[in-house]
């Protein structure tokens, strides 16, 4: 039998012709693999599935649950099992995938058939049985125009304008009983690696939560705590809805027939409308609102909306004054350690809460104090010679913005009437068809790539690497906050992923095939290859995607 040579994890291996890497790990008994069971791979560095037919010097490296990586493919198989499962049970029901819920997702349930309690237990009974089947996924590809065949005679008409505008002359297609889809990226190689999910009531649909390595929560509740967060997601989703962009195929037919510049300034006009309620808001209560915190994620837009707040405020009859927090910096040798032993600059420990609080107070009472000056080449405070003296007459008002700006441990002396909180986000409800939403994280990690390239001198390798430490930051000093704000702004922009992919293509192909950030940057050429570009030049000169391409009437 012919054989080839192979890289298994680092150890190099000879194989018959044909082997899959999922035969391999059948035959591994090395106790380096630990308890955690692959769910997918990275063959010169490209993720596939298990399945995947190896060929002659392949490197390759397992990839589980212990990685997000891992963890997509295994959203996409309870997805993929959710959707076959509802097919048999529920004929008559549409489900659509929306935003995510703590470690879960939510699908509006559209149908005749009402969402009982019965029918969830039903359906999450009816998932279990097919995991006990262990039925395999099945993959073949096909002719475009053959896939929209088939996918109009289920009347998968999302799936038909998706195919509509695809470029290629034949497309992978991926099956699980009657049920198909395209594929987006590897699945499982059966139902069997399934077998951690829940199903909660979350009216006006339900939420799928997944396996999660580090939660503790039960999967068949609902998230906590995530009123807020998900009824702007709810009020993003019905503006898309009525505007005829709820997915990219449907977006992708506005820019090839006519129409995505008058999307364009709905889009744009209501972001205008939404800020000028918030600076509404703000000036009702002027009595008592002195300061406006303003935080959100990286990539979010927040200095963009901190200028078009600043200018409904001045509407208003309100003056914004705007106090750094990043000239609160202590000194780089008190500057707190992470987990590598590096600098950790995005931990509130690393910023003088103590002074902070104290010139608010004063700043509060009328008195005129002396703002510090942060000198990041030194690492040092400047001396108190240089520092900036600051008071506020009885129309301003004290913007402040940062990634703390919803911990009231930063302004904790500060009385709670006196503050305004507002979380930023580019929270996405656009999404590829019914059943493959799109994550906020990709559109903000597009968002940093463009600008990042175009301005700050980082390559998109460079902004890729640093990205999982970034997310580690929003996780533990940004989110556990965000339900205490007092207005939530969602800067996501239905259009954005088609601008930003002109480009964002262009940066991504810079990227060697050998670099560590090359897998992540082959599955986002895969997902961008999916959208139709929309040049730059319409785009409004005030839009918060102009903080990211260029060209904005704002000075950064």
């Amino acid at each position: 039998m012919k054989t080839i040579h192979i890289e298994l994890q680092g150890k190099p291996l000879k194989v018959p012709e044909g082997t899959t890497t999922l035969a391999l790990v059948a035959q591994q008994t090395d106790p380096g693999f630990g308890l955690q069971r692959p769910i997918g791979a990275l063959v010169d560095n490209r993720m596939v599935p298990l399945d995947k037919v190896l060929y002659d010097g392949a490197v390759v490296c397992l990839v589980s649950l212990a990685s997000e990586a891992g963890m997509e493919i295994y959203r996409r198989g309870c997805i993929f099992l959710l959707i076959e499962a509802t097919r048999k049970l529920f004929p008559d029901v549409r489900l659509v995938v929306g935003q995510s819920l703590a470690d879960g997702y939510f699908f509006d349930w559209i149908g005749p058939e009402e969402l009982t309690s019965e029918n969830l237990q039903k359906l999450q009974a009816g998932m279990k049985e097919l995991v006990a089947q262990d039925l395999p996924f099945e993959r073949e590809r096909c002719g475009v125009q053959e896939a929209i065949r088939r996918f109009s005679g289920r009347g998968q008409h999302d799936r038909v304008a998706l195919l509509d505008t695809f470029w290629h002359e034949n497309i992978r297609l991926v099956h699980l009983g009657e049920s198909s889809d395209i594929h987006h990226g590897p699945v499982p190689p059966s139902t069997g690696y399934l077998t951690h999910f829940g199903l909660s009531a979350y009216p006006p649909g339900l939420v799928m939560r997944f396996a999660s390595l580090d939660s503790s929560e039960a999967l068949d509740q609902p998230p906590s705590n995530q009123t807020k967060l998900f009824d702007i997601h709810r009020v993003s989703r019905e503006r898309n809805r009525g505007l005829g962009v709820e997915n990219v195929g449907a977006l992708n037919r506005l820019c090839t027939h006519g129409g995505i510049k008058q999307a364009i300034r709905v889009v744009e006009g209501f972001h205008e409308k939404r800020i000028a309620k918030i600076a509404d808001d703000i000036a009702r209560r002027k009595q008592q609102v002195r300061i406006v915190l303003i935080a959100g994620p990286s990539g979010s837009g927040k200095t963009t909306f901190l200028k078009r707040l600043s200018v409904q405020l001045e509407v208003c009859g309100l003056r914004p004054v705007g106090l750094s927090i990043d000239n609160y910096y202590v000194d780089r040798e008190d500057t707190p350690l992470d987990e590598s032993g590096e600098y950790d600059f995005e931990s509130i420990e690393a910023i003088d809460v103590p002074m902070f609080n104290e010139h608010l107070l004063a700043l509060l009472s009328g008195q005129e104090v002396l703002t510090p000056r942060f000198n990041f080449g030194t690492g040092k405070r400047q001396p108190e010679n240089k520092w900036i003296p600051m008071r506020l007459s009885s129309s301003d008002v004290l913007i402040v913005e940062g990634i703390h700006g919803l911990n009231d441990r930063l302004t904790s002396l500060v009385p709670p009437e006196s503050k305004f909180k507002v979380y930023v986000s580019a929270l996405t409800q656009l999404c590829l068809d019914d059943h493959n939403r799109i994550h906020t994280t990709d559109a903000r990690l597009l968002r940093r790539i463009v600008r990042d390239r175009l301005y700050r001198g980082y390559t998109s390798a460079d902004t890729i690497r640093i990205w999982p430490s970034v997310r580690r930051g929003e996780i533990r000093d940004i989110y556990p906050f965000q339900e205490s704000a007092d207005a939530m702004f969602n800067t996501a922009l239905p259009y954005e992923t088609a601008v930003l992919k002109i480009y964002a293509e262009r940066f991504l192909r810079e990227v060697p095939q050998q670099d560590p950030a090359y897998p992540e940057v082959h599955r986002m050429m895969k997902f961008l290859a999916m959208f139709v570009g929309i040049f730059p030049d319409a785009v409004p000169q005030n839009s918060i995607l102009r903080e990211f391409i260029g060209g904005s009437t704002f000075r950064y």
